[in-house]
């Protein structure tokens, strides 16, 4: 399969920001045609975004989205919307979003079925906080994810991208070593039982894109700060396999 990189630039970057730094990215890394990139901006730059990678490989994805297609949910963003606007793909149950915000396994698991019926690829994002890892629940929190999450659509798992993303190593500057990475791609594997890709997710830079990239069970990476930064995230899109 084609490796899938893709940048998650959260609440950051106003239109104009965007507009320059996704004209570095395709000047630096624009032509590369053997893995596939998502540039994931802020919902107020998807527009500008759309409108100048157009005409280039790279596709479009949103951070977020409600399980409802309209109504009155103030502040909230349709994925029907995000579809008109040229997004394929939506991140769904991102750490930040389940501990901050607190999105529950039953929310994100309406987010999947509707992204799944209007047609966006759902980044599915799984992972466990420090503490549960230290307590020895990392198999067991990724275990309730996966069944929660995907209750009801067990036939369409194939069009989902999952994405382990360790909360503990989200802009933390600590990252899972390739191997403690690798081992639970295969546990997700192992339950879901059926051919998914799964991106890692959790500080990738470009100094240790290469080395996560080597493992035969991670298909890809979801990059947080460092798709911020033209010339890493360039890096990264170029990593050497």
């Amino acid at each position: 399969m084609i490796p899938i990189i893709a940048g998650n630039w959260k609440m950051n970057k106003d239109p104009a920001e965007s507009r320059k730094l996704v004209l570095q990215l395709l000047e630096l890394a624009g032509d590369v045609r053997d893995r596939e990139v998502i540039i994931i901006p802020p919902f107020t730059s998807l527009p500008i975004v759309a409108e100048v990678i157009r005409n280039s490989r790279f596709k479009l994805g949103a951070q977020n989205m409600h399980w409802e297609k309209s109504g009155a949910y103030t502040g909230e963003i349709s994925g029907q919307f995000l579809k008109a606007l040229g997004c394929e793909f939506v991140i769904i149950g991102h750490s930040e979003r389940r501990h901050i915000i607190g999105e529950t396994d039953e929310m994100i698991n309406k987010k999947l079925k509707v992204a799944l019926e209007i047609g966006l690829i759902s980044i599915f994002c799984i992972g466990e906080t420090e503490q549960e890892r230290e307590e020895g629940k990392t198999e067991e929190v990724i275990f309730r994810q996966l069944k929660e999450g995907l209750k009801g659509i067990e036939d369409e798992i194939h069009k989902i991208i999952f994405a382990y993303e360790p909360v503990w190593a989200i802009g933390t500057g600590k990252t899972a070593t390739p191997r403690q990475a690798a081992e639970v791609h295969g546990f997700i594997r192992r339950q879901v039982k059926k051919p998914i890709t799964i991106l890692y997710g959790g500080s990738v830079k470009s100094d240790n894109i290469d080395s996560l990239m080597a493992e035969k069970e991670i298909e890809g990476v979801l990059v947080g700060g460092a798709s911020l930064k033209a010339e890493d995230f360039a890096r990264i899109i170029k990593f050497r396999d």
